[in-house]
């Protein structure tokens, strides 16, 4: 797959599924790439999707993901954290993982898939996921051992629906009682709102 930003739920279901996952940073040419910078979560105000901003257009980006910069434009990190405190700032797990979470929204990443493996690391160490994760290159991929691997690029792209043989399984949310049980939120949602016990919902997806 591609470098994802704080990945789907339904995203990280498929990777523990698979126990490795191969992150292709020469990945290119992905239509608006909403899932590489853009992730959705729930809060007071309803949905919201929250955007990295990248240097250069990014419809059909002909650069590999390795090389897409992010635009400090707009002060989007100080954005990006009022919207995840003001979402999760009471859910049960939040304080156990906001110095972490806090790093990677207000580091100094150059690189979309510095920032985005950044997060990824704090996730899968929060979550004690059973997931190995490695970073290659398109001709790597040829070249993957015995790791049981599921290719994802292409098939998750946030504004249409995804083709993975997964159920959604419904949670606890904080905001359940406003807006209902909402599926394919961030990987975040369910971090923030079930710790390390999500990984019973990821496995129970599949």
């Amino acid at each position: 797959m591609g470098s994802m930003c704080a990945g789907s739920v339904r995203c990280y279901a498929a990777a523990v599924k698979a126990g490795t996952l191969l992150v292709d940073l020469d990945e290119r040419r992905l239509p608006l790439r909403h899932s590489h910078h853009r992730y959705r979560i729930d809060g007071p105000n309803g949905l919201q999707t929250l955007t990295v901003p990248l240097v250069g257009a990014t419809n059909n980006m002909a650069a590999p993901l390795r090389d897409v910069l992010i635009s400090e434009h707009g002060d989007w990190r100080r954005l990006h954290w009022g919207a995840l405190y003001s979402a999760y700032g009471r859910s049960p797990y939040f304080d156990y993982v906001a110095d972490d979470l806090s790093r990677v929204i207000h580091g100094n990443q150059r690189f979309l898939h510095e920032f985005n493996s950044q997060l990824h690391e704090v996730i899968v160490d929060f979550m004690d996921l059973p997931l190995v994760t490695r970073y290659v290159g398109s001709g790597d991929l040829q070249d993957t051992g015995s790791c049981e691997a599921l290719d994802l690029r292409g098939r998750i792209a946030m504004k249409r629906p995804d083709d993975l043989p997964i159920t959604d399984v419904p949670y606890y949310q904080m905001w359940t009682a406003t807006s209902g049980f909402v599926n394919d939120l961030s990987i975040l949602d369910l971090m923030m709102n079930m710790g390390r016990e999500g990984v019973i919902t990821l496995t129970q997806m599949l």
